[in-house]
């Protein structure tokens, strides 16, 4: 009986991390210079060329270990770990040391132009779905 383990599946791991960063196929495929369609096809292979998945990393702003080797299990007992007061079982009552707004702000100035991009791809889908509604 053959017991070889399965490779990880890179293109799966890449969208958990994109899902769990609230990004879109669209805002990563704009960020990397390709089509949605395009991601879409790599989150279902299985194995990435190397230089891709070092675009991929740097715009989800993770290493591209953490994308080989990814577990959401991982994820979920850190977040258990962190979310619970051993002590006493009660949550801990979370006082963020920055300005919630500030960051907003400052994470929306990074981000700018593909804001504006997703804008206008929005504004560009509601303008052909009025001039379909109106043939």
């Amino acid at each position: 009986m053959n017991t070889t383990a399965k490779p990880k599946h890179i293109g799966r791991n890449i969208s958990r991390i994109r899902e769990l960063r609230g990004m879109k196929q669209e805002a990563l495929a704009f960020a990397i210079g390709v089509s949605q369609q395009t991601i879409s096809n790599i989150e279902n292979s299985e194995s990435i060329e190397d230089d891709k998945l070092l675009e991929i990393a740097k715009a989800l702003d993770v290493n591209t270990e953490v994308l080989k080797n990814f577990s959401e299990e991982a994820v979920f007992n850190i977040i258990g770990n962190t979310v619970h007061n051993h002590d006493n079982g009660a949550l801990f009552n979370y006082q963020p040391t920055f300005n919630p707004i500030e960051k907003l702000i400052e994470v929306f100035e990074e981000n700018k132009e593909l804001y504006k991009a997703l804008l206008q791809a929005e504004k560009d889908k509601v303008t052909y779905l009025e001039k379909l509604l109106n043939k």
